[in-house]
C-alpha cells in the first residue's frame, strides 16, 4: 500500500493512475469474460471484484492526492 504522504512527484502519482486504470478495466473485462461463459468460478470471479475494488479505492485516493497538489 503507499502512502502518499511520501510520494511528492506528480509524475509519478500520474504514471501510477494510470497503471491502476488500466489494470481496473483490465478485470473489468476479465470478470464479464468470465461471467459469459457456461460454468462460473465464483471464487475467482469475487476475488477479481475484490482486487477491482481495491484497485477503485487507489485510483481515487491518488486523484484526490493530485487535486490536493492542485489546489495547494
Amino acid at each position: 500500500m503507499y502512502d502518499f504522504g511520501h510520494m511528492t512527484d506528480v509524475e509519478e502519482l500520474e504514471q501510477q493512475l494510470v497503471e491502476y486504470k488500466n489494470e481496473h478495466k483490465a478485470l473489468d473485462n476479465a470478470i464479464k469474460a468470465i461471467m459469459s461463459e457456461g460454468a462460473v468460478n465464483l471464487l475467482q470471479v469475487q476475488a477479481l471484484k475484490k482486487k477491482k475494488l481495491w484497485l477503485k479505492d487507489m485510483i481515487q485516493k491518488i486523484e484526490s492526492s493530485l487535486i490536493d497538489d492542485i489546489i495547494a
